[in-house]
């Protein structure tokens, strides 16, 4: 009678069947995240008042000529005899000091104000996204060399730091202050996807998939990316408006858009001291900049809530 052999898993089969396991187990609680943090995201009221907001918003930037029939740019737009007229029912937020139409430069300053917020967001997160998972896989010499760096860029608040680099740099449209206000914002991304990173790298399934020999990449964006996403998101959300109202405010002190953009911090500008006598010209812009950012930041709150699983 033969004696039947009994065939073991082989060290590596084995290595294998755990990482497996182990990235199954980690897909399964991230889509649980997620799908729990966007179903919890449908039932909240302020993200369905501000989606709308922003959805209108970002209708106004890419097609402002569907909301006014006039272009801000054409000749014969502003005429001296209309300055400062109040609103009319043919002008409905009136006109300023140039008499130009305030509704008609208030959707066309739109696009700035979201370019520059999207445009400085997308730049920082990948910036501080790339260096952040370097800095937080890698570790050592080039983790601290990289931390080092971002301490120094942390020092320049955003206002005072664009002001002394635009002073030297020189602004004047939307892509000179991205490009700065990108400079100076991406040390937070990184902060975030670094500690993220550090916190996830020393997890089963990535130890697994280390003594298999996978390489940097594939651990870095097929174990550790997805599980750093939900933080990362919610902070990029928070930054639209927080870029938004800086360049706002370096406009408004006119170092950042200026003529003949369109911007709603030069329109604020253009407007600050004849506030007391014609506020509407002042009003409009100044609304319009306050219900963009505040929608921005609700809305990040909002994603943080539904996202965070401490705040649950």
């Amino acid at each position: 009678m033969s004696e039947k052999t009994i065939e073991r898993p082989t060290t590596d089969e084995a290595a294998l069947a755990k990482e497996i396991e182990a990235e199954e187990k980690a897909a399964s609680r991230q889509a649980s995240l997620l799908k729990d943090g966007w179903a919890d995201l449908r039932k909240r009221p302020m993200f369905i008042v501000t989606g709308f907001v922003i959805v209108c918003l970002l209708a106004l930037a890419i097609a402002p000529s569907l909301f006014t029939g006039r272009s801000p740019f054409s000749n014969g737009f502003c005429q001296l005899q209309n300055s400062m007229n109040g609103p009319s029912s043919g002008h409905l937020f009136g006109y300023d000091q140039q008499g130009c139409d305030i509704y008609t430069r208030t959707v066309y300053g739109t696009r700035n104000s979201i370019v520059v917020g999207v445009v400085t967001t997308v730049v920082t997160t990948l910036i501080g996204g790339l260096l952040g998972m370097l800095a937080g896989l890698v570790g050592g010499w080039l983790d601290a060399v990289v931390s080092r760096i971002t301490e120094v860029f942390s020092a320049l608040p955003l206002i005072v730091g664009g002001l002394l680099i635009m002073s030297i740099w020189g602004g004047g449209d939307v892509w000179s202050v991205s490009f700065i206000m990108a400079i100076l914002g991406w040390p937070q991304v990184f902060r975030i996807m670094r500690g993220e990173v550090i916190a996830n790298k020393y997890n089963d399934y990535v130890m697994a998939a280390r003594a298999l020999g996978a390489d940097s990449w594939r651990i870095a964006f097929r174990h550790i990316l997805p599980n750093t996403l939900a933080p990362v998101i919610v902070i990029t959300t928070m930054n639209l408006g927080v870029y938004i109202s800086a360049e706002a405010a370096l406009s408004y002190l006119g170092i950042g858009i200026q003529y003949p953009n369109i911007s709603w911090g030069v329109m604020i500008s253009d407007a600050q001291s004849l506030f007391l006598t014609k506020p509407h010209a002042l009003l409009f812009p100044a609304g319009a900049l306050s219900v963009t950012v505040l929608a921005f930041i609700v809305l990040g709150d909002v994603v943080r809530d539904a996202f965070d699983p401490k705040m649950r």
